[in-house]
């Protein structure tokens, strides 16, 4: 299974004015490399919890649909399935209605379910499923959860901070504070 990004974010969950509030920088000369900070420390965030923090939507491609009519989404907060189609023999998509799936919006790792008896099998053998998905918590910055807007702030005035530092390895350190915010939001692998 691959996850797409398919619509981006409209807007980051960390806005270019408080970014700058929370620096104490008065001046205009680093708003792009401040726009870039954010932008970063979002994907950062996103990364290490395997989370959607603003909404956008990803598409996932399967080769077979599993026999147990559940596809785990290593992508959370799931919100609704809104598109998908299935390809026959001749490379030609065949819509699937968006009603036929349910996800399990509490799940994390997120969770569709649908009934196995419904869909159509794929004649492709590689990627012949595609199905498209809103995740994350909401369109407004007040969506996200306040630990996670604030590991992006750390992480925007680290960064900002400590421009050109890195470690033997060529990683820039991370500020003590972020891991322990991320934490409750991270996936459990077992």
């Amino acid at each position: 299974m691959s996850l797409i990004l398919i619509t981006p974010p409209e807007a980051e969950p960390l806005s270019l004015a408080d970014a700058k509030h929370f620096l104490r920088v008065e001046h205009d000369y680093d708003d792009e490399l401040i726009a870039a900070l954010i932008a970063g420390a979002r994907g950062h965030v996103e990364a290490a919890t395997r989370r959607a923090l603003m909404s956008q939507t990803w598409r996932l491609t399967l080769d077979a649909w599993p026999r147990h009519g559940r596809i785990t989404v290593l992508l959370a907060p799931l919100r609704e399935v809104v598109a998908a189609q299935v390809y026959d023999a001749a490379g030609l998509p065949r819509t699937i209605d968006p009603e036929t799936f349910v996800v399990d919006a509490a799940a994390s790792p997120g969770v569709i379910a649908f009934p196995p008896w419904v869909v159509a099998a794929p004649e492709r053998s590689l990627a012949g499923i595609e199905i498209d998905v809103a995740a994350g918590y909401g369109e407004a910055a007040e969506d996200v959860p306040q630990p996670l807007l604030h590991a992006i702030r750390l992480l925007v005035a680290h960064w900002y901070e400590n421009r050109g530092v890195t470690t033997e390895a060529g990683a820039q350190p991370m500020p003590a504070g972020v891991a322990p915010l991320i934490a409750p939001f991270r996936g459990i692998a077992l």
